[in-house]
């Protein structure tokens, strides 16, 4: 029995998973801003700043790129459907 291929492909991201990309995208984009800030001795530029780089690739945007969202449910909805055809 032959697989049929869904011509509907689109990129896997939600506009949750966009968001939250985003959203880190901002927060480490803000972590070298205040990592910039010339005093060195600033409690932005030695505590700040690390924490929120550290916030940002490590935890908002591995969560974008793993969120599940209805996109994904869609897709095996329509999978469903054309396997039992």
């Amino acid at each position: 029995m032959a697989r049929r291929i869904s011509k509907k492909t689109g990129l896997p991201f939600s506009k949750r998973n966009w968001r939250f990309l985003f959203l880190g995208l901002g927060v480490i984009f803000i972590g070298y801003i205040l990592l910039w800030i010339p005093p060195a001795q600033g409690v932005c530029s030695l505590t700040l700043a690390p924490i929120l780089l550290v916030v940002g690739y490590c935890i908002v945007i591995p969560v974008a790129i793993l969120l599940r969202g209805h996109r994904e449910a869609e897709v095996k909805e329509s999978r469903d459907r054309t396997e039992k055809q």
